[in-house]
Protein backbone atom coordinates (compact mmCIF):
# COMPACT_ATOMS: atom_id res chain seq x y z
CA UNK A 1 0.00 0.00 0.00
CA UNK A 2 2.82 2.42 0.93
CA UNK A 3 4.67 1.50 -2.25
CA UNK A 4 1.58 2.31 -4.28
CA UNK A 5 1.21 5.73 -2.60
CA UNK A 6 4.90 6.50 -3.17
CA UNK A 7 4.56 5.50 -6.80
CA UNK A 8 1.54 7.77 -7.19
CA UNK A 9 3.43 10.70 -5.58
CA UNK A 10 6.43 10.21 -7.85
CA UNK A 11 4.24 9.99 -10.93
CA UNK A 12 2.33 13.12 -9.85
CA UNK A 13 5.57 15.04 -9.27
CA UNK A 14 6.92 13.87 -12.63
CA UNK A 15 3.72 14.95 -14.39
CA UNK A 16 3.81 18.34 -12.64
CA UNK A 17 7.46 18.77 -13.61
CA UNK A 18 6.75 17.89 -17.23
CA UNK A 19 3.79 20.29 -17.22
CA UNK A 20 5.90 23.15 -15.81
CA UNK A 21 8.64 22.57 -18.41
CA UNK A 22 6.04 22.47 -21.16
CA UNK A 23 4.45 25.68 -19.84
CA UNK A 24 7.85 27.37 -19.67
CA UNK A 25 8.57 26.50 -23.29
CA UNK A 26 5.12 27.76 -24.27
CA UNK A 27 5.62 31.03 -22.37
CA UNK A 28 9.06 31.50 -23.94
CA UNK A 29 7.69 30.97 -27.45
CA UNK A 30 4.82 33.36 -26.72
CA UNK A 31 7.31 35.93 -25.43
CA UNK A 32 9.36 35.74 -28.63
CA UNK A 33 6.31 36.41 -30.78
CA UNK A 34 5.11 39.17 -28.48
CA UNK A 35 8.47 40.95 -28.59
CA UNK A 36 8.52 40.63 -32.39
CA UNK A 37 5.21 42.47 -32.92
CA UNK A 38 6.62 46.02 -32.85
CA UNK A 39 9.68 45.46 -35.11
CA UNK A 40 7.75 43.31 -37.57
CA UNK A 41 5.06 46.01 -37.78
CA UNK A 42 7.71 48.66 -38.51
CA UNK A 43 9.31 46.48 -41.17
CA UNK A 44 5.93 45.74 -42.76
CA UNK A 45 5.01 49.42 -43.00
CA UNK A 46 8.46 50.11 -44.42
CA UNK A 47 8.00 47.50 -47.14
CA UNK A 48 4.58 48.93 -48.02
CA UNK A 49 5.98 52.49 -48.23
CA UNK A 50 9.11 51.55 -50.17
CA UNK A 51 9.26 53.28 -53.58
CA UNK A 52 5.64 54.34 -53.25
CA UNK A 53 4.23 57.64 -54.46
CA UNK A 54 3.38 58.40 -50.82
CA UNK A 55 6.99 58.36 -49.64
CA UNK A 56 8.17 60.43 -52.62
CA UNK A 57 5.49 63.06 -52.01
CA UNK A 58 6.23 62.94 -48.28
CA UNK A 59 9.91 63.65 -48.91
CA UNK A 60 9.21 66.52 -51.29
CA UNK A 61 6.71 68.15 -48.92
CA UNK A 62 9.04 67.73 -45.94
CA UNK A 63 12.01 69.31 -47.71
CA UNK A 64 9.84 72.17 -48.91
CA UNK A 65 8.80 72.82 -45.32
CA UNK A 66 12.29 72.77 -43.78
CA UNK A 67 14.11 74.21 -46.78
CA UNK A 68 16.11 72.40 -49.44
CA UNK A 69 19.38 73.50 -47.82
CA UNK A 70 18.50 72.12 -44.39
CA UNK A 71 21.26 70.02 -42.79
CA UNK A 72 21.68 69.17 -39.10
CA UNK A 73 24.61 66.84 -38.53
CA UNK A 74 23.83 65.60 -35.02
CA UNK A 75 22.30 62.44 -36.52
CA UNK A 76 25.87 61.12 -36.73
CA UNK A 77 26.18 61.28 -32.93
CA UNK A 78 22.66 60.59 -31.63
CA UNK A 79 22.87 56.79 -32.17
CA UNK A 80 25.60 56.61 -29.49
CA UNK A 81 23.51 58.35 -26.82
CA UNK A 82 21.71 55.22 -25.48
CA UNK A 83 25.06 53.46 -25.02
CA UNK A 84 26.47 56.46 -23.18
CA UNK A 85 23.35 56.52 -20.99
CA UNK A 86 23.79 52.84 -20.15
CA UNK A 87 27.41 53.19 -19.05
CA UNK A 88 26.74 56.39 -17.12
CA UNK A 89 23.90 54.62 -15.32
CA UNK A 90 26.35 51.83 -14.42
CA UNK A 91 28.84 54.39 -13.11
CA UNK A 92 26.30 56.07 -10.81
CA UNK A 93 25.07 52.73 -9.50
CA UNK A 94 21.65 52.29 -11.09
CA UNK A 95 20.76 48.61 -10.94
CA UNK A 96 20.77 46.88 -14.32
CA UNK A 97 19.69 43.50 -15.59
CA UNK A 98 23.25 42.45 -16.35
CA UNK A 99 26.86 43.10 -15.35
CA UNK A 100 28.52 45.82 -17.47
CA UNK A 101 30.61 43.23 -19.35
CA UNK A 102 27.48 41.29 -20.32
CA UNK A 103 25.84 44.56 -21.37
CA UNK A 104 28.80 45.27 -23.65
CA UNK A 105 28.76 41.71 -24.96
CA UNK A 106 25.09 41.82 -25.89
CA UNK A 107 25.33 45.36 -27.28
CA UNK A 108 28.20 44.26 -29.53
CA UNK A 109 26.36 41.12 -30.64
CA UNK A 110 23.21 43.14 -31.36
CA UNK A 111 25.17 45.63 -33.43
CA UNK A 112 26.91 42.91 -35.44
CA UNK A 113 23.65 41.09 -36.15
CA UNK A 114 21.55 44.16 -36.96
CA UNK A 115 24.18 45.90 -39.10
CA UNK A 116 24.96 42.67 -40.97
CA UNK A 117 21.28 42.41 -41.86
CA UNK A 118 21.04 46.07 -42.83
CA UNK A 119 24.15 46.20 -45.00
CA UNK A 120 23.32 42.91 -46.70
CA UNK A 121 20.00 44.39 -47.77
CA UNK A 122 21.67 47.70 -48.75
CA UNK A 123 24.04 46.01 -51.20
CA UNK A 124 21.33 43.69 -52.49
CA UNK A 125 18.72 46.40 -53.14
CA UNK A 126 21.00 49.40 -53.93
CA UNK A 127 18.19 51.91 -53.60
CA UNK A 128 19.04 55.53 -54.42
CA UNK A 129 18.88 58.07 -51.60
CA UNK A 130 16.79 61.26 -51.91
CA UNK A 131 20.02 63.24 -52.41
CA UNK A 132 21.11 60.99 -55.28
CA UNK A 133 23.64 58.85 -53.38
CA UNK A 134 23.38 55.06 -53.30
CA UNK A 135 22.64 52.44 -50.61
CA UNK A 136 19.61 54.06 -49.00
CA UNK A 137 17.61 51.01 -47.97
CA UNK A 138 17.57 50.44 -44.97
CA UNK A 139 19.06 53.25 -42.87
CA UNK A 140 22.23 52.14 -41.07
CA UNK A 141 22.16 55.09 -38.65
CA UNK A 142 18.59 54.23 -37.65
CA UNK A 143 19.36 50.53 -37.28
CA UNK A 144 22.30 51.30 -35.00
CA UNK A 145 20.31 53.84 -32.96
CA UNK A 146 17.35 51.52 -32.35
CA UNK A 147 19.62 48.58 -31.56
CA UNK A 148 21.38 50.62 -28.86
CA UNK A 149 18.07 51.99 -27.56
CA UNK A 150 16.68 48.48 -27.21
CA UNK A 151 19.76 47.35 -25.28
CA UNK A 152 19.17 50.25 -22.87
CA UNK A 153 15.52 49.20 -22.55
CA UNK A 154 16.39 45.58 -21.83
CA UNK A 155 18.93 46.51 -19.16
CA UNK A 156 16.88 49.03 -17.17
CA UNK A 157 13.22 48.30 -17.95
CA UNK A 158 12.59 46.74 -14.53
CA UNK A 159 14.64 49.10 -12.37
CA UNK A 160 14.43 52.50 -14.09
CA UNK A 161 11.68 52.65 -16.76
CA UNK A 162 12.17 56.34 -17.58
CA UNK A 163 15.87 55.77 -18.29
CA UNK A 164 15.08 52.55 -20.15
CA UNK A 165 12.66 54.13 -22.62
CA UNK A 166 14.56 57.42 -22.96
CA UNK A 167 16.94 55.83 -25.46
CA UNK A 168 14.15 55.75 -28.01
CA UNK A 169 14.03 59.55 -27.94
CA UNK A 170 17.47 59.76 -29.52
CA UNK A 171 16.69 56.80 -31.80
CA UNK A 172 13.49 58.41 -33.15
CA UNK A 173 15.35 61.72 -33.50
CA UNK A 174 18.05 59.92 -35.51
CA UNK A 175 15.51 58.45 -37.92
CA UNK A 176 13.66 61.75 -38.22
CA UNK A 177 16.84 63.66 -39.03
CA UNK A 178 17.96 61.08 -41.60
CA UNK A 179 14.77 61.85 -43.52
CA UNK A 180 14.82 65.61 -42.83
CA UNK A 181 18.48 65.83 -43.91
CA UNK A 182 17.47 64.21 -47.22
CA UNK A 183 19.70 61.19 -46.59
CA UNK A 184 16.89 58.62 -46.43
CA UNK A 185 13.32 57.93 -47.41
CA UNK A 186 10.75 57.18 -44.71
CA UNK A 187 10.70 53.46 -45.61
CA UNK A 188 14.47 53.28 -45.03
CA UNK A 189 14.18 54.44 -41.42
CA UNK A 190 11.09 52.33 -40.65
CA UNK A 191 12.84 49.15 -41.73
CA UNK A 192 16.11 50.21 -40.09
CA UNK A 193 14.27 50.74 -36.80
CA UNK A 194 12.54 47.36 -37.10
CA UNK A 195 15.79 45.52 -37.80
CA UNK A 196 17.56 47.21 -34.88
CA UNK A 197 14.82 46.25 -32.41
CA UNK A 198 14.33 42.73 -33.76
CA UNK A 199 18.04 41.86 -33.76
CA UNK A 200 18.45 43.03 -30.16
CA UNK A 201 15.35 41.13 -29.02
CA UNK A 202 16.84 37.97 -30.55
CA UNK A 203 20.19 38.50 -28.83
CA UNK A 204 18.58 39.03 -25.43
CA UNK A 205 16.36 36.01 -25.92
CA UNK A 206 19.14 33.57 -26.82
CA UNK A 207 21.88 35.30 -24.75
CA UNK A 208 24.94 34.06 -26.69
CA UNK A 209 28.02 33.30 -24.55
CA UNK A 210 25.85 33.79 -21.47
CA UNK A 211 28.33 32.23 -19.05
CA UNK A 212 31.39 34.06 -20.41
CA UNK A 213 32.30 36.95 -18.11
CA UNK A 214 35.97 37.10 -17.04
CA UNK A 215 35.30 40.06 -14.70
CA UNK A 216 32.39 38.69 -12.71
CA UNK A 217 34.48 36.80 -10.15
CA UNK A 218 37.37 39.24 -9.97
CA UNK A 219 36.28 41.23 -6.90
CA UNK A 220 39.56 43.11 -6.63
CA UNK A 221 39.48 44.33 -10.21
CA UNK A 222 37.42 47.20 -11.61
CA UNK A 223 37.12 48.04 -15.30
CA UNK A 224 34.51 50.57 -16.35
CA UNK A 225 33.84 52.60 -19.51
CA UNK A 226 34.71 56.28 -19.05
CA UNK A 227 33.31 59.16 -21.10
CA UNK A 228 33.84 62.91 -21.00
CA UNK A 229 33.53 65.88 -23.34
CA UNK A 230 36.93 65.42 -25.01
CA UNK A 231 37.73 61.72 -24.77
CA UNK A 232 36.52 58.23 -24.08
CA UNK A 233 38.14 55.06 -22.78
CA UNK A 234 38.17 52.81 -19.73
CA UNK A 235 38.82 53.24 -16.03
CA UNK A 236 40.89 50.35 -14.58
CA UNK A 237 41.77 49.69 -10.97
CA UNK A 238 43.26 46.62 -9.32
CA UNK A 239 43.58 46.13 -5.56
CA UNK A 240 46.59 44.04 -4.52
CA UNK A 241 46.15 42.28 -1.16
Amino acid sequence: MLASISSLNINAQHSASQKSISQLKKDTTTSIWKQAIAPVTLISFGILANNSSFEKEFQINLRNRVGNDFQLGIDDFLPFVPTAQMYLADLVGIEARNHWFDQSKYAFASTVLSMSMTYSIKYLVQKTRPDGENFAFPSGHTTFAFSNATVLLKEFQSTSPILAYSGYLSAVSTGTLRVTNNKHWISDVLIGAGIGILATELIYHFEPLKSWNPFLKKKNMTLLPQLDASSYGFYYACRIL
